[in-house]
């Protein structure tokens, strides 16, 4: 008995062994010659690196991202791979030798640049495929129908592309797919009401495109849909009643759309929803009855900026595992909903009740609340006293407290509807008040005398000190500036601030509240990951929106967070993001806190324009262009001619210049701000400059030319290049396909040939004589600023001059609009316009250990900005500048033109 269990364990191992050796020999080699071929020519079709795909090697083995099964070619990720400096120069979307590889079940792309359009041969020839993943891949064109044809698929990411046209109502042939991920592109028309043919669909994914018309109600019939998202569209029309039918339903997201009509009572049904987001439509009436108590899986609720009325059922206190609820800015009314007494589960949610019609009175202590916003109603009476925490607000209410309505609002609110209002708990003013005694009167006249005499005593003393302090701050400012000035030594790393926590530096916050503003700083809240630290967005307790820094000191030096809080106690400009605040008490995350820009930066504002009627895709018009430069100019401005030292940006590109609700531009990125390299005077922000331990490659070459002022000018002219062309992008990349797209654009900018400048102009502008000339004048300015030679490109003060009065940079002085100057007169005038360059430059151009104190306003109003008068001149100047002293252009620019035109 013992022999035949031995023999016959021996003989199970054995078997393992074979297959295990099985496996291992299917993996390690690839058996069919084709797909080798076809592997090789996509290496070579993506210029994949001989580090990552070894031709000497079996690709099963030993190429990253390929997976085989049976010797044969089942998965590909180039996800995370890089090309080669050849690849770089021309990607295109060439993966043509795929379809040689007949068992290729998976093809993953994402982040892999592949500019280019989907070819259509892939839903014809690829028919074993069951994941597409091209996620972030640059794609442009439309989306093939013939992806239809994929039988088999499971999943399709096209997420964050630049795809458009319609969504082909083929992809509700692929009764298999579980994911679909069209969001973050520029989609348009319908969604097919084909896709309510997807058997297994799990999520659906739709969101920030321009899709318009209704929702289809056939996608009601998606009984395994969990997730719905088509928010920050142009969707109108009511909400389906089918979704009822959506038993499995997680989050269901249809914000930022036109969407009307009441929110149907089928939703009641779907009682497994966590998350209800409708924010930002126009939905009317009254909210279902029992729709709260019905969803009690519900953890977020968002019916904010509705029209939605009625009152608000008192079971939005028994939600047990609610974490947000927002209807503010709807037309609810009625006395505030009952509290029961078993509400602490809820109480620890954040409520926002603001900007309704809710009135009535607050019997009940506003410190059981872990946060609630009351603002903006008609409550009245008194406030139950509360404790120390700051988590309520009352503001705009008709209480007997701070900051509320007038008087004549609440009574007109109240009288409307038949009410009584306790008149913010005065007597009734319609009695006279007793009369005072002669005795009292006398008596409070001299104490009103007393106080005024004491009062103008204390005035006149104050200002004594004023001036005496002021006088001996003068002196001791005079005698720093003539002593304290020197050189940083080479290598030296300046004194850090001891308490950087100091006035200048924004409020201090605790990692408590910023921990509850960022939801524990999660990933739906990320913004990106950053130069310096990681960004979030946040919503301060009472109801701020914020973006927060988190640095960790195990990714970051300590320096970085205390030198930009010690740069923001000493700079203080208008077109700066302002600081709000900082959070210093965490061992290993340090906070900074900053106002949040509603526009977002320009690179994600180019193609939104807010409040418009038009379905299709619209950029920011040549006006608002021109103000955003204009507006980044004047902040590069102060760093480089009003701080002394000259300070540098280093971080100058589109995702840098943040706008805010009326465009107007705010740097930010500011991280990164070093004192320029060579000038004399860095000693003056020794404790808060430093010499960089590692530095980007510049324009010129040179490894240290990214802390020059020229070096910012460099990439401010790229940003104006995407600012006319509207090809974002290119101020952050230094490639070779990059460049070479510079070299090409820069042939069609010339002094002499304004048309030329209409073949890289952005083809969504529309602009008439006058504003295609302001393009032109920006081409110009541009151009000049990437000059290969640094110490020859303009200084920001001529840079800004020419914005501000770009009509100047083309036209002859004392020529009226409608007189352009004549061909014959083109040289002279380019000689006359930029023929004082040298002597300019030399004066004022930004060059290593030179300073220029030119006195100039450091913040233009927005209406200077863009000049559209009849002779382009600015009427705010009393003295007439000549053209070269708008705008001094370098000799060598009219040398490249005549080189260009032979």
């Amino acid at each position: 008995m013992e022999a035949q269990r031995n023999a016959l364990s021996i003989f199970l191992l054995a078997v393992i062994l074979f297959l295990i050796q099985c496996v291992v020999a299917q993996k390690a080699r690839l058996s069919s010659p084709i797909e080798r071929r076809a592997l090789l020519d996509l290496r070579a079709s993506l210029g994949l690196r001989g580090k990552d795909w070894p031709i000497k090697s079996d690709p099963c083995s030993s190429w990253l991202g390929i997976e085989c099964r049976n010797g044969s070619v089942s998965k590909i990720s180039v996800s995370g791979l890089k090309r080669t400096r050849l690849g770089r120069l021309s990607p295109k979307f060439n993966v043509d030798s795929l379809v040689n590889l007949t068992r290729l079940v998976s093809f993953n792309a994402s982040g892999f640049p592949l500019p280019g359009s989907i070819p259509d041969w892939f839903g014809n020839r690829l028919a074993n495929l069951e994941v597409l993943d091209l996620r972030s891949c640059n794609i442009s064109g439309s989306i093939p129908g013939t992806l239809g044809n994929l039988s088999r698929l499971t999943c399709l990411y096209l997420h964050d592309n630049n795809l458009a046209g319609l969504i082909p109502a083929t992809l509700g042939l692929l009764r298999n797919l579980k994911f679909l991920d069209l969001s973050v592109n520029s989609l348009t028309g319908s969604i097919p009401s084909s896709f309510g043919s997807f058997g297994n669909m799990e999520r659906l994914e739709l969101a920030s495109n321009y899709l318009s018309e209704s929702i289809p109600p056939s996608l009601g019939t998606l009984r395994g849909l969990e997730v719905f998202n088509v928010s920050d569209n142009n969707l109108s029309g009511s909400i389906p009643i089918q979704f009822g039918n959506l038993s499995r339903l997680l989050k269901l997201d249809l914000s930022r759309n036109s969407l009307c009509g009441s929110l149907p009572e089928e939703l009641k049904m779907v009682r497994s929803l966590k998350m209800m987001i409708m924010a930002d439509n126009e939905l009317e009436g009254r909210l279902p009855v029992d729709l709260f108590s019905s969803l009690v899986e519900l953890q977020v609720v968002d019916l904010s900026r509705n029209k939605l009325d009625g009152a608000l059922n008192a079971t939005i206190w028994s939600m047990p595992k609610l974490q947000s609820l927002d209807v503010s800015s709807n037309n609810f009314t009625g006395p505030f909903p009952g509290l029961r007494s078993n509400i602490s589960a809820t109480t620890a949610a954040m409520f926002n009740l603001s900007n309704n019609f809710f009135y009535g009175t607050l019997n009940f202590s506003l410190g059981m609340f872990r946060f609630i916003d009351l603002s903006g109603n008609y409550f009245e009476g008194k406030v139950v006293a509360n404790n120390t925490k700051r988590n309520a607000i009352i503001d705009k209410n008709c209480l007997q407290a701070l900051k509320q309505r007038t008087l004549e609002e609440c009574r007109l609110f109240y009288t409307d509807r038949g009410l009584s209002f306790d008149n913010f708990g005065a007597p009734d003013t319609t009695q006279p008040p007793p009369a005072e005694s002669s005795s009292e009167s006398r008596k409070r006249l001299i104490f009103i005398l007393a106080g005024v005499v004491g009062g103008l005593g204390f005035i006149v003393l104050l200002v004594l000190i004023l001036v005496l302090v002021l006088r001996r701050n003068k002196g001791i400012g005079n005698q720093r500036r003539n002593a304290d000035v020197g050189p940083v030594p080479e290598g030296d790393s300046p004194q850090l601030p001891k308490d950087p926590t100091i006035a200048g530096a924004g409020d201090p916050f605790t990692y408590e509240q910023l921990l509850l503003a960022t939801d524990n700083f999660s990933e739906t809240n990320l913004i990106k990951h950053g130069h310096s630290g990681d960004l979030f967005h946040g919503i301060l307790e009472a109801g701020i929106p914020v973006v927060i820094k988190r640095v960790s000191l195990s990714s970051f030096k300590k320096e970085s967070y205390m030198m930009e809080l010690d740069l923001f106690r000493k700079l203080s400009h208008p077109r700066f993001v302002p600081l709000l605040g900082h959070c210093l008490e965490h061992e290993t995350e340090k906070l900074l806190v900053y106002k949040h820009m509603p526009n977002g930066d320009l690179a994600n504002s180019f193609y939104r324009v807010t409040n418009s009627d038009d379905d299709s895709l619209q950029s920011l018009d040549w006006i608002t262009r021109l103000k955003v430069a204009t507006g980044a100019a004047e902040g590069l401005f102060h760093l480089h001619h009003e701080c002394n030292p000259s300070l540098v940006h280093r971080d100058v590109q589109a995702s840098s210049i943040l706008l805010d609700d009326k465009f107007e531009v705010r740097l930010g990125s500011l991280g990164e701000v070093r004192a320029q390299e060579g000038d004399t005077h860095q000693n003056v922000l020794k404790r808060l400059l430093r010499k960089p331990q590692t530095s980007e490659p510049g324009p010129s070459g040179s490894g240290s030319s990214s802390t020059t002022c020229a070096y910012d000018v460099y990439c401010f002219g790229k940003v104006l290049l995407e600012l006319i062309t509207g090809k974002l992008g290119i101020g952050k990349a230094e490639d070779a396909s990059t460049k070479e797209w510079l070299e090409q654009t820069l042939r069609c900018i010339s002094i002499y040939e304004k048309e030329l400048v209409t073949k890289i102009m952005d083809p969504s502008l529309i602009v008439d004589e006058d504003l295609l000339e302001e393009v032109w004048a920006m081409a110009i300015v541009a151009r000049s600023c990437l000059n290969p030679k640094p110490s020859k490109r303009p200084s920001m003060k001529h840079i800004l001059k020419a914005l501000e009065n770009p009509l100047k940079v083309v036209r002859e002085e004392g020529f009226s609009s409608a007189r352009l100057r004549a061909t014959s007169s083109r040289r002279s005038w380019g000689s006359a316009f930029f023929g004082s360059w040298r002597q300019s430059s030399s004066e004022s151009a930004t060059i290593p250990g030179h300073q220029n104190r030119e006195g100039f306003s450091g913040f233009r109003q927005a209406g200077s900005v863009g000049s559209h008068g009849s002779d382009g001149i600015e009427h705010t100047s009393s003295r007439k500048r000549l053209s070269n002293e708008v705008f001094p252009e370098p000799m060598e620019m009219q040398d490249m033109e005549m080189l260009d035109e032979n």
